[in-house]
């Protein structure tokens, strides 16, 4: 029995598009201006294609315009490498921001100015608690917090501190600066979060031009008004936030007032988007890199061969919501195949080669088969096979002591070759160990194309290459890197999927197959879906496996 796909349907309106229509209909606002926010302290992952197609894709949908705005405040984790991988990754995605490229880093001067406008207010002061004083007295959920010692300092000694925090008279963490707000609030981010630290650290874009930092709640609702933000849209774990971002909107002199939208983030099965962990896991050397094709970030998903065509329609498929869920892995896998299917062009390769010599084949003589590029597609046109006297089949397409359910090749079994000839297993050729290296078979030469005169059936149709012109290549077959569908972020490194990765080497392909560029996937027919890698070279061809195809054989073998 055939499984059930995920059925496509349209995600028609949601909550988010239906609040930028209604603005739109009261005239709270003439146009609308999104912004897609990444802290480039890491690459980018699927979880944030979500976030960039919804961002770009409202603001196309109602003529509006999207930002690409680097959050940059935290030089100690931030690298010029990310931020090259996050553009490269969003114009992949098939988005473009045009002039509207931007950094809270260009905005620090500013920011700096609007801070002592609130200690100008009597709304900041500098606090000389260590972060683990202020961590204990910022009470619980169910406790109020304990006002800081120096809560009460004067508008004088705070504007002279803080400047000679700026001037870098005070090593790291001697003082901070907090918005005076409310400890006793049932918002622990309203008890008086920290607006300012000291970092003692070379920026990527400012140099060492600053020793202190905005703090990320303090940087993000401002700059949004810089820009002129309609619609900032942001993942359900700033929900709470939302009133910091308020409060700030309304105790400074900014030149628009943006409102904070927050919808569920992407949660995947055999998938973890904890950027703490990719992070390990790229430091660690437990994968090979950030876009090592097992990770989920957009690097490692295009290095795999995933097109960005398939993240847009799982984009869509899944939908906008305002509650977390989890998504089963396989609706993202139905989106990969349904665009591949449709777009990859078919060839032949053979993973694990066993030898066939046609014995009544003439020695010495080859001709060419005409294949077919794409079985839908008339458009893509054909290409020629060489057929001769040695080919290879896939090991696992013979049995020795076939099981009643099994239709390929056995001794004495005739079965099709793709767009060849019927072949008839005659003899097996084994080693001293007792191995099976070679199969002796026959072939009908009135079968070419694939169909007998005479109107008899065969029961299977498999895949081979020809000995004489195939490659060589190295395979890699990718699984889910961790092996429960729910992995622990918190021990991770115990649940990595050790069969996460299968190099195969030896493996044969048909010619064509070396002009493929990298980054095109193609369909290794009966096989899957497979891409070559930025590694391969001239005469050493490495693919990667982007996806299966469905193997109803490995169910029936399981006794599925």
């Amino acid at each position: 029995m055939t499984a059930v796909e995920p059925v496509a349907t349209e995600t028609g309106r949601d909550f988010i598009r239906d609040i930028i229509q209604a603005d739109l209909a009261s005239g709270r606002h003439t146009g609308v201006v999104t912004r897609f926010p990444p802290e480039p302290n890491g690459y980018l992952h699927i979880g944030h294609a979500k976030s960039i197609c919804l961002n770009f894709g409202v603001a196309a949908e109602f003529g509006g315009r999207c930002h690409l705005r680097f959050d940059d405040t935290n030089p100690v984790k931030e690298e010029q490498e990310y931020i090259d991988s996050i553009e490269r990754d969003v114009r992949w995605l098939g988005f473009d921001w045009g002039p509207h490229l931007y950094y809270a880093s260009g905005y620090f001067e500013q920011l700096y100015d609007w801070a002592e406008h609130l200690i100008h207010a009597g709304k900041a002061y500098v606090d000389d608690q260590s972060q683990e004083e202020i961590r204990a007295t910022r009470g619980t959920l169910t406790e109020p917090g304990t006002n800081s010692p120096f809560r009460d300092r004067s508008v004088d000694e705070n504007l002279d501190l803080f400047r000679r925090m700026r001037a870098g008279e005070f090593p790291n963490g001697a003082r901070v600066l907090r918005a005076k707000i409310d400890m006793a609030s049932g918002n622990i981010n309203l008890r008086d979060p920290v607006l300012y630290r000291i970092l003692h650290a070379h920026h990527p874009r400012t140099g060492n031009a600053w020793c202190i930092y905005p703090s990320y709640d303090f940087a993000h609702g401002q700059s949004d008004a810089i820009e002129g933000i309609t619609h900032s849209i942001c993942t359900l774990e700033f929900e709470d936030h939302r009133p910091l971002y308020d409060w700030f909107i309304d105790n400074l002199p900014v030149p628009s007032r943006p409102r904070q939208y927050e919808f569920a983030r992407l949660n995947l099965t055999y998938t973890v988007l904890s950027k703490r962990v990719l992070t390990t896991l790229v430091r660690d050397k437990l994968v090979s890199g950030w876009d090592d094709p097992r990770m989920p970030t957009i690097a490692g998903l295009r290095r795999r061969g995933v097109p960005a065509e398939a993240l847009r329609e799982f984009a869509k498929r899944i939908g906008v919501a305002k509650a977390n869920s989890v998504v089963d892995m396989g609706m993202f896998e139905f989106s990969v195949r349904e665009v591949l299917n449709r777009t990859a062009e078919r060839r032949m390769a053979v993973l694990r080669p066993l030898k066939v010599v046609i014995e009544n084949y003439p020695e010495g003589q080859s001709e060419a088969l005409e294949a077919v590029n794409h079985p839908d597609d008339p458009a893509a046109g054909t290409r020629s096979l060489t057929f001769g006297r040695e080919i290879y089949v896939e090991r696992d397409d013979f049995m020795e002591n076939p099981t009643s359910k099994f239709y390929r090749l056995a001794v004495g079994r005739e079965v099709r070759l793709r767009w060849a000839y019927f072949i008839t297993c005659r003899e097996v050729v084994k080693d001293a160990a007792g191995e099976v290296v070679e199969l002796r078979c026959t072939y009908d030469p009135q079968t070419r194309g694939g169909n007998a005169p005479d109107g008899r059936k065969v029961k299977a149709t498999i895949h081979w290459v020809s000995a004489a012109d195939s490659v060589p290549a190295e395979v890699r077959v990718y699984n889910h890197l961790f092996k429960n569908a729910a992995p622990n972020p918190a021990d991770f490194a115990n649940e990595i999927n050790p069969q996460s990765l299968e190099v195969l080497t030896g493996c044969r392909l048909e010619p064509a197959l070396a002009d493929v560029p990298v980054g095109q996937a193609v369909q290794f027919e009966r096989q899957g879906y497979f891409c070559p890698d930025p590694d391969q070279r001239p005469g050493a061809l490495v693919f990667n496996r982007t996806i299966g195809l469905r193997d109803t054989w490995a169910k029936v073998a399981a006794g599925g």
